[in-house]
């Protein structure tokens, strides 16, 4: 049952939420505990996401907190943990300094549960749209060992890998995109509005007309006639598959097939595995035991089959197996790469050539991007020339062969 609150904290400030209890003096005791006096606490069938006054419009047209707000917010941090700021000190005064809607709601949510007694990695939890599992691990691993300064330094450098390879995979692929809308379009107009007046032409036509003209005009009637469908059958389609793909199995199918792409492929594997080895050097590092840092790091590689090999690994390690066998038998990694994770074993420096992997997948990543657009342009080139082949003699052939008889009448 949820019950909204008002209290007091230790310096006097007014706190308020809504909390999930059996009942009100629990509620009391958990705010107690927190160092909150409370004041109020009334029950209530709202949802969490309501108590702070917006409703559903307010809602739905609020401005979403994306991946680069967490990265600024994560530097902020780093900054003033560095700084030696306390962090409900630091907190308010990021909540003071920003006028991001979403961003003032979430700090004030982090302070509530900090006020409550809760820690700070708990508080992330509540907002998994903003920081992942791996996030919130690695920040409980700071609280940890004390060392949350690093981890938000480490966090930071990690977002700011993310945002940078999806920002160069989006650039890479902007002109082949606009290129298949532009042919989409075309192919629209020329059904629906071009090939119809060839129809009425052609219907004139004492002849027979070629096999290549039948063809697409029965196809532009076709879809002329029952273009709602088309429509309706193509956003069902579309739901459907996306349904498909938010099952384990079909997760698990989608990634695997991504990974098997011609040219698309290789860049997907290899930036897999450079998230890999930088979010388990990072891990590593913080102190954490190989078996745990490799469950959460097969959580946030964003692939499910790379994940389950990455799950694969752990279950082997914690059988007894050395890392660089288990790297072995999932067969996604390269050799030199498996004899610097057999080095790093033997050394004691697992993390340190974890973070090489990570810079070496990261330059291959960045070079078959580089070389992502000039490898399209020739598929595009080709399917480009083989519409316009086919258009050219579905609608010239028979305009050819019409003024070849005028000429020899």
């Amino acid at each position: 049952m949820n019950f909204a609150f008002k209290g007091r904290n230790g310096r006097g400030e007014l706190v308020e939420g809504v909390v999930d209890a059996a009942s009100s003096d629990a509620v009391a005791a958990q705010l107690m505990a927190g160092g909150v006096v409370p004041v109020s606490i009334e029950a209530t069938t709202e949802a969490v996401s309501a108590a702070g006054g917006r409703n559903w419009l307010e809602a739905l047209l609020a401005k979403p907190i994306t991946q680069e707000d967490a990265l600024v917010l994560t530097r902020q941090l780093y900054t003033l943990q560095k700084a030696g700021v306390p962090i409900l000190r630091a907190l308010a005064g990021l909540e003071a300094s920003t006028s991001h809607p979403g961003i003032v709601e979430l700090l004030q949510d982090v302070r509530a549960s900090l006020d409550q007694g809760r820690e700070l990695a708990t508080a992330f939890s509540r907002h998994p749209g903003v920081f992942s599992s791996f996030y919130v691990a690695m920040t409980r691993v700071g609280e940890l060992t004390g060392r949350l300064t690093e981890v938000f330094q480490r966090l930071s450098e990690h977002l700011e890998f993310e945002l940078d390879i999806r920002a160069r995979i989006k650039q890479a692929l902007r002109y082949p995109a606009m290129v298949l809308v532009a042919m989409g379009i075309a192919l629209v107009v020329i059904n629906l509005f071009v090939l119809p007046k060839f129809a009425d032409v052609f219907a004139h036509f004492k002849t027979e007309l070629p096999l290549m003209t039948r063809i697409l005009l029965g196809f532009s009637g076709w879809t002329v006639k029952w273009w709602p469908l088309v429509v309706a059958g193509a956003i069902g389609a579309v739901l459907a598959w996306r349904n498909w793909i938010a099952t384990p199995t079909g997760r698990y199918a989608w990634d695997r097939f991504k990974l098997r792409l011609p040219i698309a492929g290789n860049i997907v594997l290899k930036a897999t595995l450079a998230r890999f080895a930088r979010s388990f050097a990072l891990a590593s590092s913080a102190g954490v035991p190989i078996s745990q840092a490799m469950t959460v790091v097969a959580q946030t590689v964003d692939n499910a089959y790379i994940g389950a090999r990455i799950e694969q690994m752990r279950d082997g390690v914690e059988r007894g197996e050395s890392i660089s066998r288990c790297a072995t038998a999932t067969g996604v990694f390269t050799p030199i790469v498996l004899q610097m994770i057999a080095v790093g074993e033997e050394t004691g420096e697992l993390d340190t050539l974890m973070t090489e992997i990570a810079h070496m997948y990261e330059r291959e990543t960045d070079y078959a991007i580089k070389g992502l657009s000039a490898a399209i342009e020739p598929i595009l080139l080709a399917v480009i020339g083989a519409l316009v082949l086919v258009l050219a003699l579905g609608v010239f052939l028979p305009l050819w062969n019409l003024g070849q008889a005028a000429m020899g009448r």
